[in-house]
C-alpha cells in the first residue's frame, strides 16, 4: 500500500498547480491508497483543512472558465458542477460570481456565430433556440436575443429581405 504521507504530498503538489473538487481528489486518494476509504478520507480532510481543496473556489473557477471561454450558460454549468458532486448552494454561489454583462455578450457572440450557418434554413430560428438551450442558456434570456438576431438579419430566410 502506498505510504500516506507520500500520497498526501503528491496530492498537495497537484492541488497547488490547479483546482480540484473534493470528489476528484477523493477518487485520486482512493486509487493511490489502493481502495482504503478511511485513509483516503483522512487525506481529503487534511487537504480541505489546509485549503488545498475548496469546492467553492473550484466551482467559481469552473463557472468563470466555462462561461468566458466556452460560452456555456448557467444551466449547463450548474449541471456540470452537480455532476462533480458540488452541492446546490455552492453551485448557486459560484454561478453568482459570473459577470452577467460579460456572459450576456458571450451568449450573443456564440449565437451570432451559429446564426451564420443557420440563416438560410427555414427552421433557423428554432435551431438557434435549440442550440442556445443546449449551451445552457435559459429560455427567457435566450428567446429575445434570438428574435433580435433573426429580425435584424436582412439576408435571413423568410425575414422579408
Amino acid at each position: 500500500m502506498a505510504e500516506y504521507s507520500k500520497v498526501l504530498s503528491r496530492l498537495q503538489m497537484q492541488c497547488s498547480k490547479r483546482e480540484y473538487c473534493s470528489r476528484d481528489i477523493m477518487q485520486k486518494a482512493l486509487k493511490a491508497m489502493e481502495g482504503d476509504a478511511e485513509a483516503a478520507g483522512r487525506i481529503l480532510e487534511e487537504l480541505r483543512k489546509d485549503r488545498f481543496v475548496d469546492d467553492l473556489r473550484y466551482a467559481a473557477a469552473f463557472a468563470r472558465e466555462k462561461s468566458r471561454l466556452t460560452g456555456w450558460g448557467p444551466v449547463k454549468i450548474s449541471f456540470a458542477l452537480a455532476a462533480k458532486g458540488i452541492d446546490r448552494d455552492t453551485v448557486r454561489e459560484a454561478i453568482g460570481e459570473i459577470d452577467d454583462a460579460d456572459a450576456f455578450r458571450r451568449m450573443k457572440s456564440v449565437l451570432l456565430a451559429k446564426w451564420k450557418f443557420l440563416r438560410d434554413d427555414p427552421q433557423g430560428r428554432f435551431k438557434l433556440l435549440k442550440f442556445g438551450l443546449s449551451r445552457g442558456y435559459e429560455y427567457d434570456v435566450l428567446s429575445p436575443v434570438v428574435d433580435s438576431i433573426v429580425k435584424t438579419d436582412p439576408d435571413a430566410f423568410g425575414s422579408g429581405g
